[in-house]
């Protein structure tokens, strides 16, 4: 106590000089319409700022959530676009069923399942990933597998809380893809060797095309519906036999990058697959 005493003893004459400025300024803005308005803006342009940069560090640690919620809503606008392409298909013969088109519900035959990548490869010959959802999340294997980019591949495995994914980076992938806007398809394979390149073969030689194009998914498979993003077409070559084409694809999804992935879940899958499993059997 007495090294309080001393303390304030000691500065004194400061303690006093700060007091009597704070009442001078207190009389200055308070009495003084001027100097009060002076004040009152510039403390609102200061709280301005101090709550500007709040909201952006507030954003900031939003991102992952908004980075899902964007997700959702793409995959929702996929779905729905692949809903419009079956329904121009069932109604090309028939001009007079153009005008239900505007009716045209978000496929329900399709579910959507969220998602984390916990492990991934990319430099080997069969590359997987694993996914922090599995059996008890509704997640069965044969599943398709998308980010926000594109396709990423198709649960092979799976168990109470885990999936094992077959990324579109290994040699046991082939995905039905098509160029978009076209109805001719083709196979994706990747060959082991660059993650951001696969390869497109057996499109026909009579198919249209141009480097740059869209590369989508045929929907000619029970896991994947129609025009989901793959990649891109960068170059294009003749295949060893002449007959079809090969092209170099540009992968749309970044797989040094997964993180985020939606599963979709197909309504009849199972029956679906049961009766082409059966056929290969016989």
């Amino acid at each position: 106590m007495r090294n309080l005493l001393d303390f304030l003893m000691k500065y004194n004459y400061w303690f006093l000089f700060v007091l009597l400025e704070v009442a001078s300024f207190v009389l200055l803005f308070r009495f003084n319409r001027y100097q009060q308005s002076v004040f009152f803006t510039s403390a609102n342009a200061a709280a301005g700022k101090l709550y500007e940069a709040r909201d952006e560090v507030a954003s900031y640690f939003r991102l992952k959530e908004t980075n899902e919620d964007l997700l959702d809503r793409n995959m929702e606008l996929e779905l729905r676009v692949a809903a419009l392409e079956g329904a121009l298909r069932d109604v090309r013969a028939d001009t007079m069923a153009l005008g239900s088109l505007d009716s045209v519900p978000a496929d329900t035959r399709y579910t959507l399942h969220k998602a984390h990548v916990v492990k991934n490869s990319l430099n080997r010959l069969d590359n997987y990933l694993t996914l922090d959802r599995g059996e008890a999340d509704g997640i069965r294997p044969e599943m398709g597998v998308v980010d926000a980019n594109g396709v990423v591949g198709i649960v092979y495995k799976t168990t109470a809380h885990y999936s094992l994914v077959i990324s579109l980076l290994n040699s046991k992938s082939s995905l039905s893809c098509k160029i978009q806007g076209s109805d001719y398809f083709g196979y994706l394979k990747w060959e082991g060797e660059d993650s951001r390149y696969a390869y497109l073969r057996d499109l026909p030689r009579h198919a249209e095309f141009s480097v740059g194009d869209t590369v989508v998914t045929s929907g000619y498979s029970a896991v994947f519906p129609p025009g989901l993003r793959v990649g891109y077409i960068d170059e294009m070559s003749d295949s060893h036999d002449g007959l079809s084409y090969l092209l170099k694809i540009r992968l749309a999804t970044d797989f040094g990058r997964v993180n985020d992935v939606r599963v979709i879940s197909v309504e009849g899958l199972a029956e679906q697959l049961q009766l082409e499993k059966q056929l290969q059997e016989e």
